[in-house]
């Protein structure tokens, strides 16, 4: 069990691996060795509470599949077992994102003083721009 919060946690057996080639870093290596990794984790029938699969769903993206499936992968290293480690790094912080409830955000009213600072400056700036526009008088 992988733990995400005090209250959740996850089976490792629900992640699913595989490997695939990678681009980047590697010379001949990348041609001849499957590298990459891809991992799978399937949010749609994960126990996981409702809303930290909804928060998911819009912090994931693109990663997150039609079918529910949370698809991410790492390709940063010339060894399967460093992006191994890197692509669950990067699940599990994705995981830990969803499960934190963001703050609600309380209502506030603008105070006196700041609508008198901006009605002020707004009249400052219309003698200034009336001033451009208006021409001098030669007396």
């Amino acid at each position: 069990m992988i733990r995400i919060s005090n209250s959740i946690s996850i089976d490792e057996r629900d992640i699913s691996e595989s490997f695939i080639r990678a681009s980047g870093p590697g010379g001949q290596n990348v041609n001849k060795v499957s590298t990459a990794v891809e991992l799978r984790y399937d949010v749609a029938n994960a126990i996981l509470p409702y809303e930290v699969k909804q928060r998911l769903g819009t912090i994931a993206g693109r990663q997150l599949s039609q079918d529910g499936m949370l698809i991410v992968t790492a390709q940063e290293h010339r060894s399967q077992e460093r992006n191994r480690a890197t692509a669950l790094e990067k699940l599990l912080a994705l995981l830990r994102k969803a499960a934190v409830r963001p703050k609600r955000r309380i209502a506030t009213r603008p105070t006196k003083a700041s609508k008198t600072r901006r009605l002020d400056s707004k009249s400052k700036r219309s003698t200034t721009k009336n001033l451009r526009r208006s021409k001098p008088s030669f007396d």
